[in-house]
């Protein structure tokens, strides 16, 4: 069995925060029958009319019990100002269409003046058709905990609860970004193209980049590396296993040695050469 830490962990954390919420009424044994309802399957259906939620959840009648749940929706104004300050960052749509709400997502509500999750419970506005006169009651709490559950798998179902639907949103954004991404095209385009008529005649040619075929001034000085040491003479013996002495009494160590010297020395020599535009051809 789950521990309440492990089935914490294994939520997502806007569901999460809606679950804190439940959490922090202070009817502790209300809401406690209603996770039990929730748990044993008791809420039969649960569908949006517009922003409201309207759910039927079986208690101990054979009619189940009709049950509505609201929060305050935001105006066509406060959308659109949430929709605007959603597209300036790609984050938010990236995430949004991936199913995930993004973690600072309440910065883009708080920057309007606006919050996206309830403060308490009694700014959720609920109603159920039962003969208890408490609300919430078993049944309504059944249908906080199933929502839990709608958000988990639903990011969108909570911007739904503030009055605007999936479709809605994405168009929203899709047009602002759309527009955004039209200005900054534009802009750069008009960058790059005095960035290019500012340096078209500085450009060197690619091909002769590299190569400086003017003679050097006198007062420069040249020092070469030694022709007589190399890094051979650094690194020591070469650790060949000694053999039987060969022809002029040297060793195979001696006679690979020897002749990396000779490599070594020849390739300085042209490196120097090359570097100092000699001969070249």
């Amino acid at each position: 069995m789950q521990s309440n830490q492990t089935l914490q962990a294994s939520r997502e954390w806007w569901s999460q925060r809606w679950l804190d919420l439940l959490d922090s009424y202070r009817f502790k044994k209300r809401l406690e029958r209603g996770r039990i309802y929730a748990r044993e399957g008791n809420v039969l259906s649960i569908e949006f009319k517009g922003a409201r939620v309207l759910a039927k959840v079986q208690g101990s009648e054979p009619e189940p019990y009709k049950v509505s749940l609201s929060l305050n929706p935001f105006s066509n104004e406060e959308w659109g100002f949430v929709a605007e300050t959603m597209s300036k960052k790609a984050i938010f749509p990236a995430k949004l269409l991936a199913g995930e709400m993004p973690q600072n997502i309440e910065e883009v509500f708080t920057a309007n003046g606006l919050s996206l999750f309830p403060f308490t419970l009694s700014d959720v506005h609920s109603k159920c058709s039962c003969p208890d006169k408490a609300n919430p009651c078993k049944h309504v709490a059944a249908v906080y905990y199933q929502l839990g559950d709608r958000f988990s798998e639903d990011p969108f179902v909570l911007f739904q609860l503030r009055g605007r639907t999936k479709d809605q949103i994405i168009r929203s954004l899709r047009e602002l970004r759309s527009d955004g991404k039209i200005e900054t095209v534009n802009t750069e385009n008009e960058e790059t193209q005095r960035d290019e008529s500012r340096h078209t005649t500085s450009v060197p040619a690619l091909s002769s980049f590299w190569e400086y075929n003017e003679p050097l001034e006198s007062s420069l000085v040249v020092i070469a590396p030694s022709s007589s040491e190399t890094v051979l003479d650094a690194l020591g013996e070469i650790p060949l296993a000694k053999e039987e002495e060969k022809t002029a009494n040297l060793t195979v160590a001696d006679v690979v040695m020897k002749y990396l010297d000779t490599v070594y020395k020849d390739v300085s020599q042209k490196a120097f050469l090359a570097a100092m535009n000699i001969g070249g051809g």
